[in-house]
């Protein structure tokens, strides 16, 4: 019994260790720094670029067969949070997304989908609190996924998917970024 406490111990321990070099960064965005205007929808009062940051991420442990990405604000008074932007199926040897991956078209792999957001539209959605708010969270997040990719289409919504990513992942790495108004 001890023998098998300290193999699951020892194992965890190890994949606990690999997520803690996979790192998420970003040229645009910095973590607990406030988000430019290029990263504001444009719409529902708010006026921004709404264009998707670039973002790198490495270190992504052994085994990983693709990546997702999202971006979520716990801080929505929706009573569940909101989600600003869900693309998945990015092939593993994928490390990087140019600025503007999730708004324009061409600059995704093939492979990759881009799931509903709650505005109800696919692609990036930018951050859009309410005014008054205290600045608002948010979180982009890189999945490293056990899987080449997930049984999904692009009306997919965030819920399913984010069941789908926390039954696969390996690990992930996320920054968090601030936007009030």
């Amino acid at each position: 019994m001890k023998e098998h406490l300290l193999s699951c111990c020892l194992l965890l321990t190890s994949v606990l260790s690999h997520a803690a070099d996979f790192t998420l960064s970003s040229q645009d965005i910095h973590e607990g720094a406030t988000l430019s205007l290029q990263q504001v929808y444009q719409g529902l009062g708010c006026h921004g670029g709404n264009i998707s940051p670039q973002l790198s991420w490495k270190g992504a442990p052994a085994g990983s067969k693709s990546f997702a990405i999202t971006v979520y604000d716990p801080d929505a008074r929706s009573g569940n949070g909101w989600w600003h932007w869900t693309v998945f199926n990015l092939p593993a040897k994928t490390d990087s997304l140019p600025t503007g991956a999730g708004s324009r078209p061409g600059l995704l792999p093939p492979s990759a989908i881009q799931g509903r957001t709650d505005f109800g539209s696919n692609g990036f959605g930018g951050a859009c609190p309410p005014v008054g708010d205290k600045p608002h969270h948010y979180q982009f997040t890189v999945w490293a996924l056990k899987t080449d990719t997930l049984p999904l289409d692009a009306n997919a919504s965030a819920a399913l998917l984010g069941f789908m990513l926390n039954a696969n992942a390996l690990a992930h790495a996320r920054l968090t970024a601030l936007y009030g108004r």
